[in-house]
């Protein structure tokens, strides 16, 4: 896959033509995620899973906005996404990289019907993914890159964070207009290096690229 073209309008992903477009999806790729897009229409329903609003929003603000992260660590194979929730990003994660050596997406969700959507889908698709209804700080799962989207503000979610940071990898976390103020915050308790890089799927978010954990003294 890709990077993301730099220039992209993100008001003009819309479809799956426009998200391929983006970011240089296959054409099986697609159909998986209109599959994902289909199952989580259908369990919403039930579940509560995520918004109509954001349903109804599913490539730019689902699918965009987690595909994103690939291009920002186009290396890694093995990937804890914590608290998955409906599957965003570690299901979309998966699509992309079904059918690479080595890949493997963690999802760890605490909340045991959010985790037989997950299965369902991961199931579904064949995808290279593992559900774990566990808590993150819980788990010592082996990763290049820990990822979580609207799970906790920065400082709390370092503290998921740090038995997998504490190994060396990264963490890749999406954000919105509270991103300076969240790691203002954090830095109370942590030290770490961010990198911080405009979203392209939302002109006011960011993804927070987190590197040397460690806790503050």
């Amino acid at each position: 896959m890709s990077a993301a073209p730099a220039l992209l309008d993100r008001l003009e992903v819309r479809d799956p033509a426009s998200f391929a477009a983006a970011i240089g999806a296959t054409p099986a790729q697609l159909a998986e995620l209109e599959g994902l897009r289909a199952m989580l229409t259908d369990w919403n329903q039930r579940l509560n899973l995520v918004s109509d609003a954001s349903l109804a929003e599913f490539w730019p603000r689902h699918a965009l906005d987690s595909a994103q992260l690939r291009a920002l660590a186009p290396t890694a194979r093995t990937w804890v996404d914590i608290g998955a929730g409906a599957g965003f990003p570690g299901l979309v994660l998966a699509i992309l990289l079904k059918g690479e050596a080595g890949a493997k997406v963690h999802l760890v969700e605490s909340v045991a019907k959010k985790c037989r959507f997950l299965e369902a889908v991961a199931e579904a698709l064949d995808l290279p993914a593992q559900v774990h209804n566990d808590r993150a700080e819980n788990l010592a799962l082996k990763s290049d890159v820990v990822t979580a989207r609207a799970v906790a503000p920065l400082g709390r979610l370092l503290g998921f964070a740090k038995p997998y940071m504490a190994k060396g990898v990264i963490g890749l976390f999406p954000k919105g207009r509270t991103a300076e103020t969240e790691i203002a915050d954090a830095r109370q308790a942590w030290r770490f290096t961010c990198n911080v890089i405009p979203s392209l799927s939302d002109p006011e978010g960011r993804v927070l690229k987190v590197e040397g954990l460690s806790r503050a003294r």
